[in-house]
């Protein structure tokens, strides 16, 4: 092996940490090198050359880190086969396979010292050791222990315990302090025999605590993790150049890797993290903005700038006064929208906070400027919301078809709407007109991106509930201009924490609507138990005597033997025959067909029906004003951004509105989001809150590629994340494809990383 050069800390060294340096280096010296492959001898003069040989390859044999598991000490095949189940199958993944917890018994205490309750690491002296059966299948081994400062009883259930520690042998016992008859002792310790403890693995230090499964026990597990550790850390190979790692007093991997599964104080166990947090948060950024990079630079993007007073004009015709928020994230999309580049941008607002105004009037800059627009809602019903917005929008402004605009528009935009109702013969008309350019504007569902629908020239595409559409969707929608890169505007009323933002959109800019248009009313919420059922009705019967109209919202479609929970068929035809027989109720949910989920919205709308029963269906694009109770039946059962958005259903009005929590089957979780949310208005604060109660899946309710990855980051964390975020900018900004020879390593972790989710640089 070629001569490595000392770190150069080592001449600041202690001797003992010297030591260590040098025993560490001499144990990478054994890894094991890529094999080699001998020379073939020449053919003898006159020999004929066989034919190349066709047979398929063998892959190249792993070594290093990504050697299977069964290469790290003490690892046979039954324990990788329990090793597999935790998604450990190479000794890369085994050195990934971070602590969820720790156990700091660093401090050694004399047992005169101990008070019930602490978690301590005791130096004692065994003065006795007995097993006794208290049942047939079970042992009990009882042993009296101290030092000079006192003594303590020790109880384990473990037979074996009894064949390892022998009577006046020091031991080193490391667990809870509690009482027994008034007396000091301590129950399952973790134990090691002083004179063989050369370097403590299981107590005296802050200890590891992993995850586990069926048949694999902690001490061998971290004395596996241990020798791997000591072994393969060096070999890992630092990835992050020099200078980045210098400058941000980042740990080298092999140090952050050690310290990370043992330890040698809480300072370096912090700086472990910090490294190992960073290098996730670093390389998903990366990608990051490689995808947006291809996003913008595949194709070149069309410039586009409002004709001169159209948007005051436009502005001129609105109902209400833009907010400040709606004209500060117009002013970002018309900015992108004027360079030449593909925008790419999330536009996200509290429910009601007037982000489909805003999306409108940059689709109307894109029509105007001779591109068509499309819309792309994930339910029919938001889709149909969305068309009747516009539609009634634009004819406020003049623009009705078949009539000539007024000034200072040039024409007068054609929309169309595409779901999965409309016929196939309207379909074929719609289709036709925007392949030909004759329609300018598509409000549709997924039905936009679906094969043979196709745009004469489309200049930017929105999406609306951009989380409930995936990259590969978002790609499908791009790829109907040809050419050229349309613009994009994603949308969505779950507001998104800014670091789960960065995260999952990091390929996005954000724009962000934080404030409510004048005149919205803020809902009144209320948490109910199951025995203020009777006084919710009353309450909702009052409300209609009014004139008002209520949401009925229930967590299932039909009534199932292993969910507690109220289903909207059984609950529609319970409250119509015994609580409200005298009133008009529907029913909504999504097993409906088109046509009758149409009628029962129709009619809420109308004014016809009194109650709406549904479920989760009506969480967006529904906009009846004259709707002034929302009651959630097992309120629980839903995360806090989802309650918001059924809040957000009412108060659309100018009457006082409410929301009624009615608490179904409760649990300790439960419970929490529904104090949460009924203190808590502000959407962003509870999608915070739901982010931190939920995680990052159960909150997106999808899987996004890379999220879920992390093992050690937080997404609380905002300040790592934006420093990552900065960097990997910093860095693609001066070498976009990774080039420099001090950037060779990273390369190859990135694309190691995230070779199944296609990084190019090319």
């Amino acid at each position: 092996m070629p001569f490595t050069a000392p770190d150069p800390l080592y001449a600041a060294m202690m001797p003992a940490q010297r030591e260590q340096w040098l025993k560490q280096a001499l144990s990478s010296m054994e890894s094991p090198s890529p094999p080699r492959r001998p020379l073939p001898a020449l053919p003898a003069a006159g020999t004929k050359r066989a034919a190349p040989d066709s047979r398929p390859r063998k892959a190249p044999l792993a070594y290093g880190p990504d050697l299977p598991v069964t290469s790290a000490k003490g690892v046979a095949s039954p324990m990788a086969a329990k090793l597999r189940k935790l998604g450990i199958e190479t000794i890369r993944d085994l050195l990934y396979f971070f602590p969820r917890r720790y156990n700091d018994f660093s401090r050694i205490k004399p047992v005169g010292a101990l008070r019930p309750g602490e978690e301590v690491t005791v130096l004692v002296r065994v003065w006795d050791i007995a097993m006794q059966k208290v049942r047939p299948w079970l042992s009990l081994v009882e042993a009296a222990v101290g030092d000079d400062s006192g003594n303590i009883r020790v109880t384990w259930f473990n037979p074996y315990v009894a064949k390892q520690i022998r009577p006046q042998s020091q031991v080193i016992l490391s667990g809870r302090v509690s009482t027994f008859r008034g007396y000091l002792a301590m129950q399952n310790p973790e134990f090691e025999l002083a004179e063989k403890a050369e370097e403590l693995i299981h107590t005296g230090r802050i200890v590891p605590v992993y995850p586990l499964t069926v048949g694999l026990y902690p001490k061998p597990l971290r004395r596996v993790v241990k020798a791997a550790v000591d072994r393969w850390a060096t070999a890992l190979g630092e990835f992050l150049p020099e200078e980045l790692r210098g400058r941000l007093s980042l740990l080298c991997l092999a140090d952050a890797i050690r310290n990370v599964h043992f330890p040698d104080s809480q300072g370096l166990l912090a700086q472990s993290r910090r490294r190992l947090a960073f290098d996730e948060l670093f390389l998903l950024q990366l990608d990051m903005q490689i995808q947006k990079r291809r996003w913008q630079e595949a194709q070149p993007g069309i410039a586009m700038e409002a004709p001169q007073g159209l948007l005051e004009a436009f502005r001129a015709s609105l109902p209400f006064p833009l907010t400040n928020g709606q004209e500060e994230a117009l002013a970002q999309v018309l900015a992108d929208m004027a360079t030449g580049r593909p925008m790419v941008r999330l536009l996200q607002g509290d429910v009601g906070s007037g982000k489909t105004v805003v999306a409108l009037m940059a689709l109307l800059v894109a029509l105007f400027c001779g591109r068509q627009g499309a819309l792309m809602a994930p339910t029919e019903v938001l889709a149909e919301q969305h068309f009747r917005t516009i539609t009634a929008l634009l004819s406020r402004a003049g623009l009705v078809e078949g009539e000539a605009p007024p000034a200072p528009y040039p024409f007068t935009p054609i929309a169309r709407l595409l779901t999965g109702r409309t016929s196939k013969s309207d379909k074929t008309k719609i289709l036709s007109a925007m392949a030909s350019g004759q329609s300018h504007l598509l409000v549709s569902t997924h039905a936009a991106i679906q094969e043979g629908v196709t745009f004469a020239s489309l200049g930017l595409a929105v999406i609306d509930e951009q989380h409930r559409f995936g990259v590969a969707q978002r790609m499908a929608l791009r790829q109907k201009a040809q050419g050229y890169s349309p613009h994009l505007l994603a949308m969505t009323a779950t507001p998104i924490p800014r670091t789960l933002a960065l995260t999952v959109y990091g390929d996005l800019d954000v724009s962000t609507i934080s404030e409510l248009p004048p005149g919205r009313q803020r809902v009144q919420t209320k948490w109910l138990r199951p025995a203020q059922r009777e006084k919710a009705y009353d309450f909702i019967r009052r409300q209609i005597e009014k004139g008002r109209q209520v949401f009925i919202i229930c967590p299932l479609i039909e009534e199932s033997e292993s969910v507690e929970a109220r289903a909207a068929q059984d609950e529609y035809h319970r409250l119509s025959r015994d609580i409200f027989p005298d009133l008009k109720l529907g029913l909504l949910h999504g097993r409906m067909k088109g046509q009758a989920k149409e009628k029962a919205m129709a009619s809420f709308r109308a004014g016809d029906l009194d109650i709406l029963v549904s479920t989760a269906v009506v969480e967006v694009g529904i906009d009846v004003p004259n709707a002034t109770v929302m009651l959630v039946e097992g309120a629980e059962r839903f995360g806090l951004s989802q309650l918001h958005q059924f809040r957000g259903r009412v108060g659309r009005g100018e009457h006082p509105s409410y929301c009624l929590l009615l608490e179904g089957n409760p649990s300790e979780e439960g419970n929490e989001r529904l104090r949460v949310i009924e203190k808590t208005y502000d959407g962003f604060a509870l999608a915070q809150a739901d982010l931190e109660m939920r995680g990052p899946g159960e909150f997106l309710g999808t899987r996004q590629s890379g999220l879920l990855n992390l093992r050690i980051a937080r997404l609380s964390d905002l300040a790592l994340m934006e420093t990552a975020r900065q960097e990997a900018q910093e860095l693609l900004t001066h070498d976009p494809s990774l080039t420099g020879p001090q950037l060779l390593a990273l390369r190859q972790e990135l694309e190691r990383v995230w070779k199944n989710d296609g990084v190019d640089f090319n």
